[in-house]
């Protein structure tokens, strides 16, 4: 169940042209690599790094999620391409997971024991990766970036290892909750949630209810609850209509996409116009737009049912074309991985394994799994995809310090609606407006460290 942790935790703007001149630029950026590259670590060699991850490529979170890793191993086929990092080749293995735990620790031993990965990267989920978190810390395996935004992962004593990346689900769901108390005082508030004994569900209302309680607003006590299973899709349908009975008017989800969308179907099929305010996690609307149209929820439905949703994004905005790191990943996209949509799971993913480049690069000429858990505790980046810095040091483990909120109309577009925030995951911790200035990419498209 839940670790014992502490809920103490504490972008020179240059354009960057078209795909073309993207690629080309990157042919004389990365490193050439060197003759003293030695096998200095499991899964390093001189010519390449090896590095693990559990996905779920099939079952009930693999629709969108399953894009996640073929977008990141895209990337690193880019950066191979071109040099790799000290002339090394990033080599990605993938595992299925299905969203199981019980497969995540079969795939997850694989990883290590047989691959002999030099690192974890990117494994996907917080049940799944909870039930290896602690065999890959006493195994001293780099956890690099766990795709989640559980807490557990900023837990430096336990797990030194393990790096969250993306904002943990309580800065989350504090900004989300000051939003709803700002903009929905007069309604009811409603929760559904993965759960109940489910981190993803528990600290995402944990913040909500940061930033509600104690401004007398009318919140139902009772959250309905989803398993991430076959059987709990079928009864989303109920957890709905108990919302409905409740008059609930606000449904804050924290939710995985498939679960989003069968609860905006059910609402509908209900004539049930609650608000839905749904975690990042949750919210793409490409992917939203075909579960429901694709007919897997039984029938095609349409995509404009997600009108209206609001959520939030921590990255840019998939649909600002002029965005540089929108036209990179974009480009790499195209290039690489040109049967992958073009949606926030593949954004998410280039955007992680960005990351992971600038942290090896940060490791040294050889590095060992020490060097790279150092690189990134004292990495101070501000130069990343993200609309915040990251907080790593070595007192504190998570990624990205906050989001900004935004809308989704009927066509699958995003609208900001305020500036980007940020916070702690602590219950006093201020949301403040963040004033920094937004970063680029470097012209080649690759980190220089």
């Amino acid at each position: 169940m839940r670790p014992e942790i502490s809920r103490s935790r504490t972008w020179a703007v240059a354009a960057v042209g078209g795909a073309a001149a993207l690629l080309t630029a990157a042919c004389g950026s990365a490193s050439s690599g060197s003759t003293s590259n030695t096998a200095s670590a499991p899964g390093i060699t001189a010519t390449q790094v090896t590095i693990g991850s559990t996905q779920p490529l099939t079952g009930p979170a693999a629709p969108g999620y399953s894009e996640i890793a073929p977008a990141a191993n895209a990337y690193f086929k880019y950066v191979n391409a071109h040099g790799g990092v000290d002339g090394r080749k990033i080599n990605y293995i993938y595992l299925d997971d299905q969203y199981n735990p019980t497969s995540t620790a079969t795939q997850t031993r694989k990883l290590v024991l047989q691959d002999n990965v030099f690192a974890m990267f990117q494994a996907l989920g917080t049940p799944t990766h909870l039930s290896v978190v602690s065999y890959l810390n006493s195994s001293k395996v780099p956890d690099l970036f766990v795709a989640s935004g559980c807490n557990c992962w900023n837990n430096t004593s336990q797990y030194p290892e393990t790096f969250g990346w993306q904002p943990n689900y309580t800065i989350e769901g504090k900004i989300l909750g000051q939003y709803i108390a700002q903009n929905f005082a007069s309604k009811k508030i409603g929760f559904f949630l993965q759960g109940p004994n489910d981190e993803f569900g528990a600290d995402g209302l944990a913040g909500v209810m940061d930033s509600l309680q104690g401004k007398g607003l009318n919140v139902d006590s009772t959250p309905a609850y989803y398993t991430p299973t076959a059987a709990g899709a079928m009864a989303v349908g109920a957890a709905i209509a108990g919302l409905q009975a409740q008059g609930v008017q606000v449904i804050v989800s924290f939710s995985v996409p498939l679960f989003t969308a069968v609860a905006e179907a059910s609402a509908a099929g209900l004539k049930y116009s609650a608000q839905f305010v749904v975690s990042n996690v949750g919210a793409d609307p490409p992917t939203l737009a075909g579960i429901l149209t694709g007919g897997s929820l039984g029938k095609k439905l349409p995509a404009g049912l997600i009108g209206g949703t609001i959520s939030d994004a921590y990255l840019p905005l998939i649909t600002d074309s002029s965005n540089p790191w929108v036209t990179l990943f974009k480009s790499v996209e195209s290039a690489y991985a040109p049967s992958l949509p073009w949606d926030g799971n593949v954004e998410y993913g280039m955007a992680e394994a960005y990351t992971f480049v600038q942290a090896l690069k940060a490791a040294g000429q050889n590095p060992t799994r020490a060097s790279i858990i150092a690189a990134i505790q004292n990495s101070h980046w501000t130069d990343g995809p993200g609309l915040t810095p990251y907080a790593y040091s070595s007192s504190d483990h998570n990624g990205f310090t906050g989001v900004q909120m935004v809308t989704v109309d009927a066509t699958g577009n995003l609208t900001t609606l305020g500036p980007v925030e940020t916070t702690d995951d602590t219950a006093s911790g201020a949301i403040n407006t963040y004033s920094g200035a937004a970063s680029t990419p470097p012209a080649s498209g690759i980190p220089s460290d």
